[in-house]
């Protein structure tokens, strides 16, 4: 992932109603939700959420499908994971010892941390 995509994804998730909106989404999964169903389990008027709809359509964080008139909303789950991996694949670089104790410290799941040992430019580390 390159630097601007990155930035422009964190821009479009600079919003707790976002973050909501996205986090209800990941949850339903490849299912996916109708815009009224949005606005209704997170109390949002129509015209708000349609505004934050379109932002993260645009930047790639959501994908959209006309269904006769409604449209389901989708999160682009690959997309954030490309994020995260973007975000952690230097992780401890500099000195990988560290990672055993940070991956312990952390809430995530193993399956969403980097790999303990990858090629990093040219290098096995």
């Amino acid at each position: 992932m390159e630097k601007p995509i990155a930035t422009q994804l964190f821009e479009s998730l600079a919003s707790g109603t976002r973050l909501d909106i996205y986090r209800l989404l990941v949850r339903h999964g490849l299912d996916g939700l109708v815009a009224g169903q949005i606005a209704a389990e997170l109390g949002l008027p129509p015209n708000n959420l349609s505004f934050h709809l379109k932002g993260m359509t645009q930047s790639g964080l959501l994908t959209v499908e006309q269904e006769g008139r409604f449209q389901r909303y989708r999160a682009n789950i690959p997309l954030m994971l490309e994020l995260i991996a973007y975000l952690t694949e230097e992780c401890c670089s500099a000195d990988s010892g560290q990672c055993a104790s940070l991956r312990a410290a952390s809430s995530c799941a193993e399956t969403v941390l980097p790999p303990l040992t990858r090629k990093t430019k040219g290098k096995t580390s």
